[in-house]
C-alpha cells in the first residue's frame, strides 16, 4: 500500500481511539464521534478546558498532560461504550446502588469526580504493574542469586520492558480492543492526511501511514525508557525505599518523556529519529489498519476541531 510521507506542518490536533469511535482534540474544541448500531455517526462537541500557566512550564506540563489524558480519555471511553450499544442500552441498569445514590444526591460534579477517581485508579494500577512489580521481582530473585547493583538494574529494566510488551500483546489480541486499535489507526491516518494538506476524504486518508511519532503509545514507551535510565541511579539497599523514590520521581519521568516527545515531534534529525523509533516499533502492537467506515468516523471527529488557521494548532 502506498503510504506517502509529505508532512507540510505539525499539528497539536490529536486524539484517542474509543469503542467504535474516535475522540479528537483541537486548540479550542473536543469532538467525540461514535458509530451507532444503526450505522449512523453520533458526534459530541465540548470546549477544551485550559489550565493556564501550568501547561506552559516544561517538565511540569508533562505530568499534568498525563493525568488529564487519563481523566478525559476515561470519560469519553465510557460515553462511546454507551453510544455504541445503541438505544436499547440503559445506563441505569448498569449502575451500582452507590452510583445511583451519588447521581441522585450529589449531582453531576460528584459523578465527574468519580470518573476522575476511576481514571486515577487505572493509572495507579499501571504504576503498580510497570513500576512497583519489577522492583519486587528483582528483590525476590536477589534473595536467591546475588545479582550485584548493575545486575539488578539490568534485570529490572528487562522485566519492565517485558511486562509492558506482554501487556500490549495480550490486550491487542482481545477482539474488542483490536477494533479500538483499528480506530487508533484511523485517527493517525486522518491526522497525517491533514498535516499533508490533503482534503479529508476516505480515499485520501486511506493512503497515509498508520504510524505517527506523536502518538500516546510513543509517550508510554518513552516513559518506560526514561524511567530505566533515571531509576538506575537509585539505591538498592531497601526495596521499599527504592519503590518510594521511584514513585516520587514519576512526575519527573513523565515530564522528561513529554518534552522528548515534543522535541521529536517538532524536529527531524538523527537524534530525534533514534528517540522516536521505539515508539514506532511498539505502535505495531497498538495501531492497526482501519476499514473505510472507521476512517469516516475519524474524519467526522477531527473536522469540527480543526482551527481555521493551521498555525493556531501548531505543535
Amino acid at each position: 500500500m502506498n503510504q506517502p510521507n509529505k508532512e507540510r506542518f505539525k499539528t497539536s490536533v490529536g486524539g484517542q481511539a474509543l469503542m467504535e469511535g474516535v475522540m479528537m482534540r483541537g486548540p479550542e474544541r473536543i469532538c467525540c464521534a461514535v458509530r451507532k448500531p444503526d450505522g449512523t455517526i453520533e458526534t459530541k462537541i465540548d470546549p477544551v478546558k485550559h489550565h493556564g500557566v501550568w501547561t506552559k512550564i516544561p517538565l511540569v506540563r508533562g505530568a499534568i498532560s498525563m493525568i488529564e489524558s487519563l481523566i478525559v480519555g476515561y470519560r469519553y471511553m465510557m460515553y462511546s461504550a454507551q453510544v455504541s450499544m445503541g438505544d436499547d442500552y440503559d445506563p441505569a441498569e448498569e449502575e451500582t446502588a452507590f452510583e445511583k445514590w451519588v447521581g441522585e444526591h450529589l449531582g453531576e460534579k460528584a459523578e465527574n469526580a468519580l470518573l476522575a477517581v476511576a481514571a486515577v485508579l487505572g493509572g495507579l494500577l499501571a504504576i503498580l504493574l510497570f513500576t512497583v512489580l519489577p522492583t519486587f521481582l528483582v528483590g525476590g530473585v536477589d534473595h536467591f542469586v546475588a545479582l550485584g547493583r548493575w545486575g539488578k538494574v539490568v534485570l529490572e529494566a528487562l522485566l519492565k520492558v517485558g511486562i509492558f510488551l506482554a501487556y500490549m500483546v495480550g490486550i491487542s489480541n482481545m477482539k474488542e480492543i483490536h477494533r479500538v486499535f483499528e480506530y487508533h489507526g484511523a485517527e493517525h491516518k486522518t491526522i497525517a492526511c491533514y498535516e499533508a494538506g490533503d482534503e479529508l476524504t476516505v480515499e485520501n486518508v486511506r493512503k497515509y501511514t498508520r504510524f505517527h511519532p506523536r502518538c500516546g503509545t510513543s509517550f508510554l514507551i518513552l516513559v518506560v525508557i526514561v524511567s530505566v535510565f533515571l531509576y538506575s541511579v537509585l539505591p538498592w539497599g531497601s526495596i521499599g525505599l527504592r519503590v518510594v523514590c521511584k514513585l516520587l520521581l514519576l512526575p519527573l519521568v513523565m515530564g522528561i518523556s513529554y518534552e522528548l516527545l515534543k522535541w521529536c515531534g517538532r524536529s527531524d534529525n538523527w537524534a530525534t529519529r533514534i528517540i522516536r523509533q521505539p515508539g514506532i516499533w511498539v505502535q505495531h502492537l497498538t495501531v492497526f489498519e482501519p476499514d473505510d467506515s472507521m476512517i469516516e468516523v475519524a474524519i467526522a471527529a477531527v473536522t469540527p476541531v480543526l482551527p481555521e488557521n493551521p498555525e493556531d494548532g501548531k505543535w
